[in-house]
């Protein structure tokens, strides 16, 4: 674990966070007093990679597929209205 001063961290943050991106953990002080931890982000591993891909293409395969709901009802948009507004009317009587 290498240890550097803010004022360090701030000039050479570039090398630091390469160092960190290769696996080092990088304590960055203030004062001399600890206040931050710079640490690598763990990688994934092959097999929870794969899975993850598996489940999306599956999920996608079935969107593709879609859900069959049966043959289409031929109305038109003005059935549809006069449909409603004739409930509407025996709802009032």
């Amino acid at each position: 674990m290498r240890t550097v001063s803010a004022r360090e961290a701030n000039q050479q943050f570039s090398k630091i966070l390469e160092a960190a991106a290769g696996g080092e953990e990088v304590t960055i002080t203030r004062r001399g007093v600890p206040v931050a931890r710079l640490v690598p982000v763990p990688r994934e591993d092959a097999e929870a990679a794969a899975e993850r891909e598996r489940r999306k293409q599956e999920a996608l395969a079935y969107f593709e597929k879609g859900v069959n709901i049966g043959e289409p009802v031929p109305w038109t948009r003005d059935e549809i209205y006069l449909e409603r507004f004739e409930r509407k009317a025996d709802k009032s009587e």
